[in-house]
């Protein structure tokens, strides 16, 4: 798990504890019997630019997005990786009234699915995925392992001088 995000708060084992519990109950949010995929599930936590980044060097589009994933090789012991875009969560989360934590917990989720095997290209299987993500989100709450995660204040430094 990695945080590049500068004013992101988190509880690393929190967050291990959220995935221990989707994946503990992988058939019942993904509702499918197959595994979720074996090996080291990598997290990290990025600003808007960082991740634009990304997108534009594997996908050919230089856009802001919230959540990449990159499928793992469980032969070689990793099961994916999951980028998240901090900042996306953060306006997301102000622009429609929602808890910040939330958000991003949304966007671990997606991308949890999204290595699972889930698709939101086609719009039935985008239903299906917002299904799996109601599922998965009411199962951590109800589990009461949804981590929580907060934004440190921006620091603006004084650009006038007292004489």
């Amino acid at each position: 798990m990695a945080n590049h995000h500068p004013r992101l708060r988190l509880n690393r084992r929190a967050i291990a504890s959220m995935f221990a519990t989707l994946e503990a109950n992988y058939s019942a949010v993904a509702r499918r019997a197959a595994d979720f995929p074996a090996g080291e599930l990598s997290v990290v936590f990025l600003t808007d630019n960082a991740l634009a980044q990304l997108h534009a060097s594997f996908l050919d589009d230089p856009t802001n997005t919230d959540v990449i994933t990159f499928a793992g090789d469980p032969a070689q012991g990793t099961a994916g990786e999951i980028c998240v875009s901090v900042d996306t969560a953060a306006r997301y989360a102000r622009d429609h009234g929602r808890e910040f934590a939330d958000e991003l917990t949304l966007y671990l989720v997606h991308g949890w699915l999204h290595l699972a095997g889930h698709d939101d290209l086609v719009p039935a299987k985008k239903r299906a995925m917002r299904r799996a993500e109601a599922r998965a989100i009411k199962l951590l709450s109800r589990t009461g392992t949804s981590p929580e995660f907060s934004l440190r204040p921006c620091r603006r430094r004084n650009r006038f001088r007292t004489l």
